[in-house]
């Protein structure tokens, strides 16, 4: 027998509509007020999106950033290193860094301004995990990375024409020959016969 207390469930509230998330200031963040106490007049400006933040810094003071970050902050962690290509603005690129703490569970993610052709400071002796990630955002963007130890590319050969990632690379690619037989190829279109990364088919 049905219960007679029971009663036709009540609708749904509807639940508002969410809008839009915007980025926010995060000047007064704990991590970015720990980065200007330590080094003052590096910070150019910073923002919090989606309970990440993000901090952009002086190009020339991006390795004291990261070890400040990493030794007082605790981000040991240096998850990627990587690019944006903005083509017209000046400075063209981004640098991006995206750091973790293990023990805050969090991420913070550092940028820095590169014009064309300029280099940028190596973090590779703050973070070993950095030094293949600079080789693929030089490779990739031909952003080159002050004191960075082996600054070769990783994904395409010494003698490459052009960076992939780049607004300017074409599209459709660049007809790059056969790596197989390297040897019938121009410059460029294949590995070079000194180059270290050069694999051999058989």
């Amino acid at each position: 027998m049905a219960d007679e207390r029971h009663t036709a469930p009540a609708e749904k509230a509807k639940e508002p509509a969410k809008g839009k998330l915007e980025a926010v200031d995060a000047s007064d963040h704990p991590w970015v007020r720990s980065i200007r106490a330590a080094l003052p007049d590096t910070v150019v400006s910073a923002r919090e999106f989606a309970g990440q933040i993000t901090v952009v810094v002086r190009t020339d003071a991006v390795a004291r950033v990261a070890r400040h970050l990493k030794d007082d902050e605790d981000f040991k962690y240096c998850v990627d290193v990587t690019a944006i290509d903005w083509k017209t603005r000046d400075p063209r690129f981004d640098v991006v860094y995206h750091l973790y703490s293990f023990s805050k569970n969090a991420r913070i993610r550092l940028v820095c301004g590169a014009a064309e052709g300029a280099e940028v400071p190596s973090i590779s002796s703050v973070y070993l995990a950095s030094n293949w990630c600079e080789r693929e955002t030089w490779d990739m963007f031909g952003i080159p990375f002050a004191g960075h130890p082996d600054l070769r590319r990783i994904l395409t050969w010494e003698g490459f024409h052009g960076h992939p990632l780049r607004k300017d690379f074409p599209v459709e690619g660049i007809d790059t020959g056969a790596a197989v037989y390297p040897e019938e190829w121009p410059e460029g279109g294949g590995p070079s016969a000194k180059d270290p990364n050069r694999k051999v088919v058989s």
